[in-house]
């Protein structure tokens, strides 16, 4: 039970970090309990600052072995998208080399954080170092 709440008081904070006025660490753990006590107002956020509070973005890399070729995306949805990848799309650049297994991915809290990571990878010093990731797991 102190897992599942201290859970709880994280997930205030991030919304106590996401309201319009500053608020204590005790009001926003009275909040978690019970969101009628203290403030009548549930703290709304933006879209943006939703996005901060509840999702994470991952930078993966994906590769064909059967045509020796690597992928390099980011997401938020990771399961659905390698389903994509390998199952549901229809059209890209990724379908013509098909099936692709995950070999290596990064989590990261902001999308800003997971663009740049995924630019990084795709230097031709990012594509050197994961393709000795890829024949170090070969071998």
């Amino acid at each position: 039970m102190k897992i599942y709440n201290s859970f709880i008081f994280c997930l205030a904070a991030k919304l106590h970090d996401l309201t319009f006025a500053p608020r204590s660490r005790a009001a926003v753990a009275r909040w978690a309990h019970n969101p009628k006590v203290g403030s009548s107002i549930l703290p709304f956020a933006t879209t943006k600052a939703l996005e901060r509070a509840f999702f994470m973005f991952t930078v993966y890399v994906m590769y064909s072995a059967k045509f020796e070729k690597i992928y390099i995306g980011y997401t938020s949805d990771l399961l659905s998208r390698f389903r994509s990848h390998n199952e549901l799309a229809t059209k890209g650049w990724a379908i013509k080399f098909r099936p692709w297994q995950i070999v290596h991915n990064e989590i990261f809290e902001s999308k800003f954080e997971a663009i740049r990571r995924e630019k990084q990878l795709k230097t031709a010093k990012g594509r050197e170092w994961i393709w000795r990731l890829i024949t170090g797991l070969e071998s």
